[in-house]
């Protein structure tokens, strides 16, 4: 039996394949900035103005002279001369000089001469105002000086004209897509999704609207796989199920080939199905079959394969070993195809409730739920980590699951009470 002769760490294994792949080709499409959201942008985005365009208060007060308040103390105030109030929306009639003050109110724009804002908590009136600032002489007492600057945004304090703003390769958060509109993007040019084709195998598989006969079971995994390739930016193609047979299932890969980026094929159980699907990908094209076998639990007979430029990846059959080696092999592939930059994966630090016991020289995953710490907040003390126990056929042990719990392959487990950290789920 040609499999597992030399199991790959993960991280190795996934190094390996991403290496095979060819650069990425950007095919860009222009998506309305409302609608991109998770979406890699397909080019840099440069700043056509600065932001903000004119100087703005931070808070609401009196716009002044910082200079005029030097000094200015509760027992020693300062008196201004009240000129008028900055209008919403507009630039202000009139200009500050020296030993006055206008009104403002937060966002507001500042008036010339003004540089500088002392906020309405520190300042008092010592006059009632006319609305309309006629002849009336109104004074402020201000209590506290500011410095030159203080509650106040300078013109591009945000961001500079011609500024990259947003790099290639980033994928689009409720953040940039404000910034973007801040900006007057309403459109922007995207990468294309990437065609992720899925195939399941096994004479025992039958779709998810049939009832089982004993010894079937529903397919899962290309529901599974194909919701984590429409989370990691892809579109999933289903090809359907196909039984144990050599030719029909190569025929159905190579179909999938000709019309995906991608293709995963999730086998049966048994040795010899997975024997075929290794098969397959080495007729379908060059190199082939890169890692037959990760030296990790659950997944260990995953095959990672490069045909023609296209990854092909063989997954258990197992709904739990398929999903998790989905996270760990599927979902770079997808980023890489699509430019996006690297980004750290969310993690928390999470007290262990158990003792997990591994086996030295294997990279074990393990589903945790994530419960709150009645210990307060320190270093992983937030919340503590309660392994989920069940065998890779049991779908619902990470479905209960928040986050997976690496064991590392130099590591013989972890011991209750450790502080470990979870990959959210």
């Amino acid at each position: 039996m040609p499999e597992f002769l030399t199991l790959l760490p993960p991280d190795q294994a996934r190094e390996k394949l991403l290496a095979h792949l060819p650069p990425p080709t950007i095919d860009p499409e222009s998506l309305t900035v409302d609608s991109a959201l998770g979406r890699v942008t397909a080019e840099d985005i440069v700043a056509p103005h600065p932001l903000p365009e004119f100087p703005r208060t931070t808070v609401d007060g009196y716009a002044v002279r910082a200079q005029d308040t030097f000094g200015a103390t509760d027992s020693l105030p300062t008196y201004l001369n009240l000129i008028g109030e900055v209008p919403m929306g507009d630039s202000a009639p009139f200009e500050i000089g020296a030993g006055q003050c206008a009104m403002i109110h937060t966002g507001g724009m500042l008036p010339q001469g003004a540089d500088a804002v002392v906020m309405l908590e520190y300042t008092q009136q010592t006059s009632e105002i006319s609305k309309d600032f006629g002849s009336l002489s109104a004074e402020i007492e201000i209590f506290k000086s500011v410095a030159d600057g203080e509650n106040v945004i300078r013109i591009g304090e945000d961001v500079a004209q011609d500024q990259v703003v947003i790099p290639k390769g980033t994928i689009l958060r409720p953040a940039e897509i404000g910034g973007l509109m801040a900006l007057g993007f309403t459109s922007v040019r995207v990468a294309r999704k990437v065609k992720v084709g899925l195939i399941s195998t096994g004479d025992e598989v039958i779709e998810p609207s049939q009832r089982p006969r004993p010894g079937q079971v529903r397919d899962i995994n290309s529901y599974t796989l194909g919701a984590l390739v429409e989370k990691s930016g892809g579109v999933a193609v289903r090809y359907g199920i196909f039984g144990d047979q050599f030719e029909v299932l190569k025929e159905a890969a190579a179909k999938a080939l000709t019309e995906c980026d991608v293709v995963i094929v999730t086998a049966g159980s048994s040795a010899s199905t997975r024997d075929m699907t290794a098969e397959v990908i080495r007729q379908l094209g060059e190199p082939g079959v890169l890692v037959h076998g990760i030296n990790t639990r659950p997944g260990k007979p995953t095959i990672l394969g490069v045909c023609n430029g296209r990854a092909v990846i063989g997954l258990p059959g197992n709904p739990v070993s398929a999903l998790v080696n989905g996270y760990l092999f599927v979902a770079p592939v997808i980023e890489k195809l699509l430019g996006a930059l690297p980004k750290p994966k969310a993690t928390v630090l999470a007290k262990l409730t158990v003792n997990l016991a591994s086996q030295a020289g294997r990279e074990d995953w393990w589903p945790v739920k994530l419960l709150p710490s009645p210990h307060g907040r320190g270093q992983g003390e937030g919340f503590s980590a309660d392994p989920i126990f069940g065998k890779s056929n049991l779908i619902f042990t990470l479905a209960n699951a928040d986050g997976l719990l690496r064991i590392p392959p130099d590591a013989t487990g972890f011991g209750a009470g450790e502080i470990v950290e979870v990959m959210l789920i």
